[in-house]
């Protein structure tokens, strides 16, 4: 949607679109703040705001013809649709949409959208971090020194590496990774990419490398691959241990692609280091072993979460009702298909 220009929907637009939002109370006005949520009531009737633990219960449910929704949203099930007979369209303001999402659903032909690109500018800055704080040693120093080691003990620790001319992996062609590529370049990086699913004349195709020469000669590999059955522990015990000595692996896409107790052996035994903010269980438990590491940088599951992509989220969540009330076609939709390649 323009910045300046915002339509505003026809009396007969408005009476035949009726929107149900349902975000959490703490991420609603990040996404919608006063002058958003002004815009889209421009468009449409907003029946409801509800939080999605009470959605379920929501009288609006029989009138919405919109949802837009973000996590913990109901599961859009035989059940729940029939308690939305008049739903037309579902935009998702965050990203994922598989638990969202059922067969009664994709049989519906409701059609479905999603605000996940608003993200990725903000995971893959989070990603750069990570990297330079790897190279740089910044972990290990800051652990060093909390802990009340000495300071020469902090300045003696593997001297720091730059990020031009190193060689840095990246595990998938996805937005993220395409944004994390596009940083590690302009900063000089020699940056190579694995994704089966390069095809010929993309521009990242003079970058392409299997995973094990990836894995074999980075200093940093870089995860941003979708979660699927495909690439589930695509990132194992073997692979791990091509890795060389000192270098790192950065993860802020789902702890599902790596074989996270191959990535503690190597990781607590001192061979690699890693930067995390996706785990196997979150919230991470106070007493979790990955806690303890001096040469582990932890995050909580927060890449995406900047103030900035928030509001780009509520800005294609707007862009995306307004173009359905006027017939164009959606810009983020997501198909069935799609679904099973994204994640």
């Amino acid at each position: 949607m323009s910045n300046d220009v915002v339509h505003t929907a026809t009396p007969e637009e408005r009476s035949a679109a009726r929107l149900l939002l349902s975000i959490s109370t703490d991420e609603r006005a990040a996404f919608f703040p006063d002058d958003a949520l002004a815009a889209l009531s421009s468009l449409v009737d907003v029946v409801d705001i509800v939080d999605p633990g009470d959605a379920s219960a929501s009288p609006a449910l029989g009138d919405a013809e919109i949802a837009v929704v973000a996590w913990g949203f109901p599961r859009l099930d035989e059940r729940m649709l029939e308690r939305m007979p008049r739903l037309r369209l579902v935009v998702n303001a965050a990203s994922s949409v598989r638990s969202l999402v059922s067969g009664a659903f994709w049989e519906s032909g409701i059609p479905l959208s999603q605000a996940g690109a608003a993200m990725s500018p903000a995971v893959a800055e989070m990603s750069l971090t990570l990297t330079l704080s790897l190279l740089r040693r910044v972990h290990r120093m800051d652990h060093a020194l909390r802990t009340g080691g000495e300071w020469h003990d902090a300045r003696a620790i593997d001297r720091a590496g730059e990020i031009a001319g190193c060689r840095i992996g990246v595990i998938g062609a996805s937005r993220t990774g395409r944004e994390y590529i596009r940083l590690c370049a302009a900063l000089g990086a020699d940056v190579r990419v694995y994704d089966p699913y390069l095809a010929e004349g993309d521009p990242l195709h003079a970058r392409r490398a299997d995973l094990d020469e990836i894995m074999a000669t980075s200093g940093i590999v870089a995860v941003h691959a979708p979660a699927t059955a495909e690439t589930r522990g695509m990132i194992g015990r073997r692979q791990l241990a091509a890795l060389p000595d000192g270098a790192g692996l950065v993860n802020t896409a789902r702890a599902s692609l790596v074989d996270m107790d191959a990535l503690y052996d190597e990781v607590s035994a001192g061979r690699l280091d890693a930067a995390l903010d996706v785990f196997e269980n979150e919230p991470l438990p106070t007493g979790d072993r990955w806690r303890a590491l001096p040469n582990v940088l932890l995050t909580a599951h927060v890449s995406g979460a900047t103030r900035e992509s928030r509001a780009r989220a509520g800005r294609i969540v707007i862009d995306e009702v307004e173009r359905f009330l006027a017939g164009r076609e959606l810009q983020h939709e997501v198909t069935r298909a799609s679904v099973e390649r994204m994640g």
